[in-house]
Parts: C-alpha cells; sequence; structure tokens
C-alpha cells in the first residue's frame, strides 16, 4: 500500500486489524454474561473496545454490579481466549503481503494492542509475522487504555520514530481519534463487526481494506 513519503513508521493495533478476531471476542461477552443471567449490551463491545484489559474488567464489574474482582475477570476471559490465539486466530487476508511491502520500504512496524502477551504474542508467532515487528506494546504496559496515546507514543519511541512520521493502522473510531490528536497519520481498517465504517472513513487520514476470511 502507498503511504505519504514522510511515514518511517507503523504501529497496528492487533484484534480487528491484523487478526479477525473481534467474533471470538464478542463470543467470549456472551458466554461470559450469560454464565451471569446478563445478555450482551449491544454497546458493550464498542464501549471497552479502547480500553486497557484491567480497564475492562473493572469496567464491567461497575456496569454489570458484578462480585468478581478484576484479577478473576480477567483470568477467565484469559482462559477462553489463549487457546484461539494460540491454534486459531488468522490474519486478515494481505495482512502479510502489506506487512511485507512496508518491511522492503524499510518503514519499521511496531504493534500497539489492547490483548495481553499471552494471547499476541502466539497469535503472531504462529501466523508467521512476529519477526517483521521491531517493537510490540501493550495498554497493559502502559497502564493505560487507547482513549489515551500512551501506547502508540511508547511504540514510536521503541522504533525510534517521531509520531509526525508514523501511521497508525485501527479499526475502532475511538482509537483512530486518539492516535490523531496526538499527531500520528491515521489509517482506518475495515473489519465486518464494526458499525463505525462511515465514521472511520470521516475522521482518519487513510482507509484500507484488508478483506476477512469466509
Amino acid at each position: 500500500m502507498e503511504l505519504p513519503k514522510h511515514i518511517k513508521g507503523a504501529i497496528f493495533d492487533l484484534d480487528g486489524t491484523l487478526l479477525d478476531s473481534l467474533s471470538i471476542w464478542a463470543e467470549i461477552d456472551e458466554k461470559f454474561l450469560s454464565r451471569r443471567g446478563i445478555a450482551v449490551p449491544h454497546d458493550y463491545m464498542e464501549a471497552v473496545c479502547a480500553m486497557e484489559y484491567r480497564q475492562t474488567a473493572e469496567y464491567t464489574i461497575a456496569r454489570f454490579n458484578l462480585k468478581d474482582k478484576p484479577e478473576d475477570l480477567m483470568r477467565e476471559w484469559s482462559d477462553m481466549a489463549v487457546r484461539a490465539y494460540e491454534t486459531e486466530l488468522e490474519l486478515k487476508p494481505r495482512v502479510k503481503e502489506c506487512l511485507t511491502e512496508l518491511k522492503r520500504k524499510n518503514i519499521k512496524l511496531a504493534v500497539a494492542t489492547s490483548s495481553t502477551p499471552e494471547m499476541c504474542l502466539p497469535a503472531l508467532k504462529r501466523n508467521g509475522v512476529i519477526d517483521m515487528f521491531d517493537a510490540i506494546v501493550t495498554t497493559g504496559e502502559v497502564g493505560k487504555g487507547k482513549a489515551h496515546p500512551d501506547v502508540y507514543l511508547a511504540a514510536a519511541k521503541k522504533i525510534g520514530v517521531d509520531v509526525s512520521e508514523c501511521a497508525v493502522f485501527e479499526d475502532a473510531i475511538l482509537a483512530i481519534k486518539t492516535a490523531k490528536s496526538a499527531g500520528f497519520y491515521t489509517i482506518g481498517v475495515y473489519d465486518r463487526l464494526s458499525r463505525d465504517e462511515n465514521e472511520i472513513k470521516a475522521v482518519a487520514d487513510g482507509f484500507i481494506e484488508f478483506g476477512v476470511q469466509s
């Protein structure tokens, strides 16, 4: 894909951007809440998509008045998700080709994700792209979700690229707004589960459809 000539680094979200994984999280949300007799509200995934992992647990406990501790929720979610990341989840079509092209152009690559290392690292390794990335940063590592730019700023610093010369690829409108407000060039990424495609196209500096597997 073509990026502006001044771009020297590219930071990629994981879920819904590199991986076709949001359906897995929809299933986990449904299973997790159904165990507690709760239907998944239509706005729940949208509300938590840019949160740090622990922040999501705290929000969920508060919203549904649960008696669980954040650590309990995080462990339960991880137990359900880790196997899928280790053995099932695939890259979106054309992602590997895009990464290969960017590497050929000597653009530094990073991942900025709300997933935990236990999830993201096995998925990237199994799909044969982990060595393409010069840095992998999680929101847990910086202690703030994607409503704040810290994870992108940390990723840019790790790959040694100034914010003004760095692109951020994201499928979530809140994350795109955050990255753009921090001075990053933003690329919206199509995901079949997103309801924000039109707004993403209006806000982001560019838009790409990696496609999804049928």
